[in-house]
């Protein structure tokens, strides 16, 4: 009879300067598994990031500055997406959203086939580890309102602002 020894995960964490405030950033085994924004709701304990170290981010931190001088629309990054089959389908659904353009929660639920299941959308939506590259941030209410976002309703505001040309040249508030 042979034992199965089975790897533990390896966790790496740093945080990054952004226009909305320090971002942690979150690797297992070398690929981007969060990004989580100051007082974001259902960020998970400090303690489960891992060891600081800038070293897997390398490639994420680039693709961010890129993306915050409005230089890339479309990231292209590993990502290991941790979450239940339809929390993983919503979560690649976000990611065809294309930059400045929004949708709402019912119009991701069509698209995904079940479009009775907009609050499941909502909720799945809530819990995306990987904020700002998977846009979490373009998805919006039926009436257009901007409807909860884990990094607070002033950032996504500010997101979307940034991404429709429209943002004022205010200070960070974070």
């Amino acid at each position: 009879m042979t034992a199965t020894h089975t790897r533990e995960a390896t966790r790496q964490h740093t945080v990054v300067d952004s226009p909305y405030g320090p971002l942690t950033l979150v690797a297992t085994d070398g690929v981007l598994a969060g990004l989580y924004m100051t007082g974001q709701r259902h960020r998970p304990p400090e303690e489960t990031f891992g060891d600081p170290d800038p070293r897997p981010f390398t490639e994420t931190i680039r693709q961010l500055d890129a993306y915050f001088t409005g230089e890339l629309r479309e990231f292209d990054l590993p990502l290991h997406l941790d979450g239940t089959p339809f929390q993983r389908s919503v979560w690649a659904q976000l990611q065809r959203i294309p930059y400045g353009e929004t949708r709402s929660y019912g119009e991701l639920a069509e698209i995904l086939g079940k479009p009775g299941a907009s609050r499941a959308v909502g909720l799945a939506n809530g819990k995306n580890p990987v904020g700002i590259i998977v846009p979490c941030h373009r998805v919006i209410g039926a009436s257009g309102s901007l409807t909860g976002y884990g990094g607070g309703l002033d950032r996504k505001q500010r997101l979307l602002a940034f991404e429709n040309g429209t943002q004022d040249d205010a200070p960070a508030l974070f």
